[in-house]
């Protein structure tokens, strides 16, 4: 029984026993699972008892009882992480395929490309209205016209192309310009002016220069004729009868108006009712005018 006692007392203290994990306890694992935790019993045997040896702990693959390469430090992961996260499934859900997109790739990739030699029946083929080319070069504005929406509406307004086109490089101004974006504005400033809507065509063909003057400019022009006390009609009058007068630069109005003040002695009354009554004074050569005065 002494005997007994001492190996007893040696062995405890040599050997440690492990004690069965709480957390696996708490898993559920049946006692048949997880075998291989528990530890080795002590069987008295009469006088001489055996002590069973100690096993180490062995993976067991029924009902995930075996603990993880992290358990050997003492501590168990927990059972969320083995979770899949939430944006693990929404990554999984955006990659997913677009099986509509998919049909409707395959259905143009299906449609086969037009060919200009594809044949066409009789009614289909009367059906295509074939644009005229635009000439390259041409001395006639009549050629472009189908061509300018410019061209087309200053046709409308009742400008004569046919004058316009013996005037100084005034058909080249005329395809270069745009109708919403230069023209409209021109024709406003015209009306307010004092030009009726029956006056635009011929003021044009006679005058087709103005439609590519700056509109700050021509402003500026008529302010000057009223600060020289020209009225609203009376200046509607002279740039009716002189379409060019609009085309001379203030320091040109004022030069010409000075000279028949100084040179005929007139007042500024008398100035005003002469270039008022005869407008061309105003845009015309002055030399026949200096002749005149020495005869």
């Amino acid at each position: 029984m002494a005997v007994w006692a001492r190996q007893l007392s040696r062995l405890l203290n040599t050997a440690r026993v492990v004690q069965f994990p709480r957390r696996l306890r708490s898993r559920g694992c049946t006692a048949r699972a997880c075998r291989g935790f528990a530890p080795p019993a002590v069987l008295p045997a009469g006088k001489e008892g055996v002590l069973g040896t100690l096993q180490p702990y062995r993976q067991v693959s029924a009902g995930g009882c075996s603990p993880p390469d992290s358990a050997k430090g003492g501590s168990f992961p927990s059972p969320e992480s083995n979770l899949p996260s939430v944006q693990q499934e929404q990554a999984k859900a955006e990659t997913l395929p677009d099986l509509n997109a998919k049909i409707l790739e395959e259905d143009w990739d299906d449609i086969p490309p037009s060919s200009a030699l594809e044949v066409i029946s009789e009614e289909e083929a009367v059906q295509i209205i074939a644009e005229p080319l635009l000439p390259i070069q041409s001395s006639t504005l009549r050629d472009y016209v189908d061509h300018s929406e410019t061209l087309a509406k200053l046709v409308h307004l009742g400008v004569d192309l046919s004058q316009v086109e013996k005037r100084h490089k005034a058909g080249q101004l005329l395809l270069t310009l745009n109708f919403e974006k230069d023209v409209k504005k021109i024709l406003l400033f015209l009306k307010d002016v004092g030009i009726e809507d029956n006056q635009l065509g011929p003021f044009l063909t006679k005058n087709p220069y103005i439609l590519g003057e700056d509109l700050e400019a021509l402003e500026t022009r008529v302010a000057y004729l009223k600060s020289k006390k020209f009225g609203q009609s009376e200046i509607a009058q002279m740039v009716s009868r002189a379409p060019y007068l609009l085309l001379f630069s203030v320091e040109r109005l004022d030069n010409r108006l000075g000279f028949f003040k100084n040179e005929l002695g007139l007042s500024v009354k008398k100035t005003k009712d002469l270039v008022i009554r005869l407008p061309r004074l105003l845009t015309g050569k002055l030399e026949p005018v200096k002749e005149n005065l020495q005869v």
